[in-house]
């Protein structure tokens, strides 16, 4: 009877990504494979190390192809359930795993999961957050329409000063979205991300201005926290609402699911523990007709895990376009996903078709950059 494969150890990589951090998780096992996840909270990353340090401890030596019962064991084992700190800590494991078990196997990742539904994933790209020419930002639209774009995303204003003001970024928003839906016509479709910086009065409002603007979607319109806003909100607008982007687990998610108070998902593979966990949100949405629009600001690995759970899965909508990595991480990773306008191409790899140079990432040790602080007119502290 052959042996089973054992996980032997695990390594942290924190990589420069811009002016922000990386931080990659590799398993390895005795057959000589290892796997790669990626820790999708970067503000809080010594954090999320540590809930590495402790899964670390409960994963060497087990079976890695028992990836849901280590999911289990990761996420209840601590008595107090995972949160979104530790969700992201699990995420990193449980992708690795998955990326292990495609390996070892000899296939892709997305046939594990039942196999394709598609040929390739939608995917949408950011406009910046230069909004202080509104020509130039009218332009770089236009631009990107050029190239091939079909998905355009960009974020309500605040100033350059770092001053939040609720209704002129509201006021600022609607007019942004009213300048571009003239500027592109009605083929290209536009996502007002709200970044959770309103409260419901402002959301509302600037639903309801742009509703005739025909939104693909609202993202983040309220904070997380009290997701018993959601229900006030969907009852005064008809624009679609996403969110989820802050969710560690399926019981997060199901709080806006079951009442349907949303319209789209933004799973984040390496915030809401991993693939595993992926898939049953993504079945839970698919009983009420929710899509995903997964959610990834982050780098090839987590566009990687999108475009597997996306490819096979029937309720998808549409996946974020990671920014393309810069001079050092292009470097860094000797494979990662192809992405075309509007367009993540199907991957041929075992795995997750993602690898990287661990040698010389071994060199880098990046910090991680605390995020921008916003405040209000009157110095309070406010949502970024």
């Amino acid at each position: 009877m052959r042996s089973q494969m054992k996980i032997t150890g695990w390594e942290l990589l924190t990589l420069p990504d811009g002016a922000d951090s990386m931080m990659l998780l590799v398993i390895d096992t005795d057959e000589g494979l290892h796997g790669i996840g990626e820790v999708g909270i970067r503000s809080r990353q010594k954090a999320v190390a540590g809930g590495i340090e402790h899964l670390g401890e409960l994963i060497v030596g087990e079976d890695p192809s028992r990836i849901e019962h280590l999911w289990q064991v990761m996420f209840r084992r601590g008595f107090f359930p995972a949160d979104r700190l530790l969700g992201a800590a699990i995420a990193a494991v449980d992708v690795a795993l998955w990326d292990i078990r495609g390996k070892a196997l000899g296939v892709p990742v997305y046939e594990l999961l039942g196999g394709r539904v598609r040929d390739h994933v939608e995917a949408y790209t950011h406009l910046g957050d230069d909004y202080h020419d509104v020509e130039a930002f009218l332009d770089r639209a236009r631009e990107k329409v050029e190239e091939g774009w079909r998905y355009l995303r960009f974020a309500v204003p605040h100033t350059a000063d770092g001053v939040l003001d609720q209704r002129a970024s509201m006021r600022g928003g609607i007019d942004l979205f009213h300048r571009l839906r003239d500027a592109l016509g009605d083929e290209v479709e536009l996502i007002l991300d709200v970044h959770t910086r309103f409260d419901p009065p402002q959301a509302v409002t600037l639903c309801r201005e742009i509703e005739a603007a025909r939104p693909y979607f609202v993202e983040d319109p309220l904070r997380c926290e009290g997701l018993d806003a959601y229900r006030s909100l969907r009852s005064r607008t008809a624009v679609p609402l996403a969110a989820g982007e802050q969710f560690g687990s399926k019981w997060e998610f199901q709080r806006l699911v079951e009442p349907d108070l949303i319209d789209y998902a933004r799973i984040d593979v390496a915030v809401a523990s991993g693939l595993t966990e992926a898939r049953k949100i993504a079945a839970m949405c698919e009983a009420h007709y929710i899509k995903l629009a997964t959610h990834n600001p982050l780098g090839p690995v987590t566009a990687a895990s999108s475009l597997h759970l996306n490819l096979a899965t029937s309720n998808v909508a549409i996946q974020e376009h990671q920014a393309q990595p810069g001079p050092v991480l292009d470097a860094l990773f000797t494979a990662r996903p192809t992405i075309a306008a509007s367009r993540v191409e199907l991957p041929d790899l075992p795995g997750l078709g993602v690898d990287i140079d661990r040698a010389e990432a071994r060199r880098y040790q990046a910090l991680t950059t605390e995020r921008p602080h916003l405040r209000t007119r009157d110095g309070a502290f406010t949502n970024w």
